[in-house]
């Protein structure tokens, strides 16, 4: 580092020595946070600094998705892609080393309205955070899948945007995680290279002609940073895009790339660099089967669901062996039929809910979709109460409270669902989802 930064060098050592500092982007479909007086994140129009770091575990707006914790560098990826990517027509996207979700919620944001998303994420452990982060989110057009980068070689030509978020050393995280200090090593950064280059050599053929491949790491070194962006134009022949960004912002160019540090702006350590697919093969895939354990709804299922969603005609409906319904949006069967067909498990879709006989038991993640009908039967909870009901506790309604199936609210955002049996409130939150710590403590 005092290589690469020379006279900047004790400017950086003095900064990882301070604490980070906090940042959000909040949810602009589900907005209750109240941003009021707080310093603005100059490259994202919902990012936020915070003065110190609250316990985010006792906010129930964080737990309805009114916003992500996210570190402000990372944020800039919004920038990029707002100035690289027209926003004109639905796009297909990829993030294709998605957890914990981050990126894949900023992502989901910023697409234009009817593109996909589909989160991908190798290591299986970290798979259920990602789903929950984008369940909350509410976005019913993303997906996740968990592959292997190599495993998506029947698509290739498919994906309009591709990020690669990769793996790395995480040096630009020492100053927040003491894990990241303990793991590095010069043979670590190496290992890191070799991935990161297998990764992209996956991915640069699932960029459709034309389409942008996104690179990104939390680290500062060249091996994995610089000399990777390098043998992308030179062996991959991509074609290095340039980003305009304001010289306040305090980011760095690099050769290629730019670089974030702790010590010209307020942030982590980031790099990031954009490419633009010169080559490459449209993609001429065909739909086979459609998840072909899955049957369609019976008309009744059909018109029961219709009352529990926003627009029955903008959605379709799936169901499993066991009952389970799945949902997407119509607007994407085809692509949808397209990944089904090349990917040898398919997507997981948003599960919606199951039938028991004549009953719909409504699903988690329906209760945090946007697609979620808008007039469903509400009991507006005070925080007290709400995080009563996050900690799975059993609470009380007032005495007017309609009867059956009620989402729980708080500042107007939902939570999750109870069913009111005058007798006794029953509390749905899964119990994954539950708070653990003691509240009474804090």
């Amino acid at each position: 580092m005092r290589v690469q930064l020379g006279a900047e060098f004790d400017l950086f050592e003095t900064a990882l020595a301070m604490e980070p500092p906090v940042s959000l982007r909040l949810n602009p479909e589900k907005r209750a946070y109240d941003a009021a007086g707080l310093v603005r994140v100059p490259w994202h129009p919902e990012g936020y600094y915070l003065p110190e770091r609250p316990v985010f575990t006792l906010d129930p707006i964080f737990h309805a998705g009114g916003y992500y914790v996210q570190e402000a560098s990372s944020m800039i990826l919004h920038e990029v892609l707002s100035q690289l990517v027209p926003a004109q027509r639905p796009l297909r996207i990829l993030d294709l080393c998605a957890a914990p979700g981050g990126k894949s919620t900023l992502l989901a944001s910023w697409m234009p309205p009817g593109s996909l998303l589909l989160a991908n994420e190798v290591i299986r452990s970290r798979v259920s955070p990602l789903q929950e982060n984008l369940e909350r989110w509410g976005n019913p057009n993303t997906f996740t899948s968990s592959y292997d980068p190599e495993s998506f070689a029947k698509l290739n030509g498919f994906f309009d945007v591709v990020l690669v978020d990769a793996p790395c050393s995480g040096e630009g995280l020492f100053r927040k995680d003491p894990d990241a200090v303990r793991e590095w090593s010069p043979e670590q950064v190496q290992l890191c290279a070799v991935r990161q280059r297998r990764i992209l050599a996956a991915a640069v053929k699932l960029v459709a002609p034309g389409g942008t491949l996104l690179y990104s790491t939390c680290t500062y070194n060249e091996t994995e940073n610089d000399q990777n962006a390098a043998w992308l134009v030179e062996s991959q022949k991509l074609e290095n895009l340039e980003i305009k960004l304001p010289a306040d912002w305090g980011v760095v160019p690099r050769s290629p790339g730019y670089q974030c540090y702790p010590h010209r702006l307020r942030g982590e350590g980031f790099y990031f660099v954009a490419f633009r697919q010169t080559r490459g093969l449209p993609f001429r895939g065909k739909t086979g089967r459609y998840m072909s354990k899955l049957s369609d709804l019976k008309k009744r299922e059909e018109a029961v669901l219709a009352n529990w969603v926003q627009d029955a005609d903008d959605l379709f409906f799936l169901q499993r062996p066991d009952g389970t319904v799945l949902s997407a949006p119509n607007e994407l069967w085809n692509d949808l039929m397209l990944l089904d067909t090349a990917l040898p498990q398919g997507v997981w879709l948003r599960e919606a809910g199951e039938f028991k006989g004549k009953d719909f038991i409504p699903a988690h993640s329906l209760a945090m979709s946007t697609a979620m009908a808008a007039d469903w039967p509400a009991v507006e909870l005070d925080r007290a109460t709400a995080l009563s009901f996050l900690k799975k506790e059993n609470i009380k309604l007032p005495g007017e409270a309609p009867k059956g199936w009620l989402l729980a609210r708080h500042e107007g955002l939902n939570l999750g669902w109870m069913k009111n049996l005058g007798n006794r409130v029953n509390n749905y939150l899964p119990k994954d989802w539950r708070i653990r710590m003691d509240i009474r403590e804090v």
